[in-house]
C-alpha cells in the first residue's frame, strides 16, 4: 500500500500561505505510446474512473488515491498529445478534472506547495480545452486553496473574476464561485457581503442541471450551502448561529463521507466550545480524532486545532485537559 512520509503528508504550515515554492510532476516512466489512433471511447472510460475516484476519496482520504489519480492524469496527457484536435479537447477536459482532483487531494493532505502546482496545471489544461466552465472551475479551485491560507482578498479577487461574465457559466460554476466569495468575505470580516453571496448562491441551487463529472459537491452534499454558511459564521464569531446550522447539517450527512464529516465535526466542536458547551465539544472532538487517524486528512487536523482558543476558559478543567490531550495526540 502506498504511504506518504509524515513530511509529505503534512506539508507546509497552511497558515504561511506559501504557494510559490517549486513543485514538479514526476516524469512518467511507462513505455511511450506509439499509436496515433486514440480511441474516442477512452474519454468515457476516464470519466467513469473519475467518478469512482470521487467515491473512493469519501472513504479513504487523500494519501491512498494520490498515486493512482496522478498516473491516470499522466496517461490522459500522453493520449491527448496523440489525438486529433476534437478528441484532444475532450481528453483535455477530462484531464483538467483529474488535475483538479490531485490538487484537492494534496490540499487535503496539507501539502499546499504541491496543491498549488496542480491548481496551476488545472487552469492550464482548462485553457487548452477552450472550456469556459472548466476555466471558471479551475479559478474556483485556486480560490479554495487561498481560503485555506487565510487570504481573504485573494479569494474574493479570484471568485469575482469568475463571476465577471456569469452569463456564459452554468449554475453550478456560479454557485461554486459565489460560495468561495463568501468565504473570502468572511475572512475579511464582512458579514453583509458574505450573506449576499450565499443568498445569491442559494437562489441558484435548484437550477443545477449539468452532467459534468467534476465539481459536484453542491449536488452531492446535503445542506451544502448551510455548511458553507456555518463555516463563514464560525470565522465571523457567530458561534451560536453556526452551532444550529452544524447540528442540522450533520444529521443529514451520509455515513460514507468520512473526510467531510470529520472536517464538519471539527468546526462544529469549535462552535460548541465558543458557545459555552464544553462537554459536547469534547465528545465531538473525540470523534474527529478517530477520523483523523483513519483518513490521514491534514485538513481535518487543522480544522480541529482551531478549537484551542475556544477551549481556553476550560483550560484547568477536565474538559480542557481532555481536549489538550487529544490535540497532543494528533500533533505528536
Amino acid at each position: 500500500m502506498f504511504e506518504l512520509s509524515e513530511d509529505e503528508l503534512l506539508g507546509p504550515d497552511v497558515r504561511t500561505g506559501d504557494l510559490s515554492a517549486p513543485w514538479e510532476i514526476t516524469p512518467h516512466e511507462s513505455p511511450a505510446l506509439t499509436s496515433h489512433n486514440v480511441a474516442p471511447e477512452l474519454v468515457d472510460y476516464f470519466s467513469a474512473q473519475l467518478h469512482g475516484h470521487y467515491m473512493a476519496d469519501m472513504y479513504l482520504g487523500p494519501h491512498h488515491l494520490i498515486p493512482t489519480v496522478i498516473a491516470q492524469h499522466r496517461l490522459i496527457s500522453e493520449l491527448s498529445g496523440q489525438a486529433s484536435d476534437v478528441l484532444r479537447r475532450e481528453l483535455l477536459r477530462v484531464g483538467t478534472a483529474y488535475a483538479a482532483m490531485v490538487g484537492w487531494l494534496y490540499q487535503d493532505a496539507g501539502d499546499l506547495r504541491q496543491s498549488a502546482g496542480w491548481r496551476a496545471e488545472t487552469l492550464d489544461m482548462a485553457h487548452r480545452a477552450h472550456d469556459p466552465q472548466l476555466i471558471g472551475y479551475a479559478l474556483v479551485n485556486k480560490a479554495m486553496l487561498r481560503a485555506d491560507t487565510g487570504d481573504g482578498p485573494g479569494v474574493v479577487d479570484l471568485a469575482t473574476g469568475v463571476l465577471a461574465d456569469r452569463r456564459q457559466l452554468c449554475p453550478k460554476v456560479q454557485i461554486l464561485a459565489m460560495q468561495q466569495e463568501a468565504h473570502g468575505r468572511s475572512l475579511m470580516g464582512d458579514r453583509r457581503e458574505c450573506e449576499r453571496s450565499l443568498d445569491e448562491a442559494a437562489d441558484l441551487t435548484g437550477a443545477i442541471d449539468d452532467d459534468f463529472a467534476w465539481g459536484n459537491a453542491a449536488r452531492r452534499t446535503p445542506q451544502y450551502l448551510d455548511i458553507q454558511r456555518a463555516t463563514c459564521y464560525g470565522r465571523l464569531g457567530l458561534h451560536r448561529e453556526a452551532t444550529a446550522l452544524w447540528e442540522s447539517a450533520l444529521e443529514r450527512q451520509p455515513s460514507q463521507s468520512q473526510r467531510d464529516i470529520g472536517v464538519f465535526q471539527a468546526r462544529f466542536a469549535t462552535a460548541l466550545a465558543a458557545s459555552g458547551e464544553a462537554e459536547r465539544a469534547v465528545a465531538t472532538a473525540g470523534n474527529v480524532v478517530r477520523l483523523i487517524r483513519e483518513t490521514g486528512s491534514a485538513r481535518m487536523k487543522t480544522a480541529l486545532l482551531g478549537i484551542r482558543p475556544a477551549m481556553r476558559p476550560w483550560a484547568r478543567t477536565s474538559h480542557g485537559r481532555q481536549v489538550s490531550e487529544m490535540l497532543k495526540a494528533i500533533t505528536a
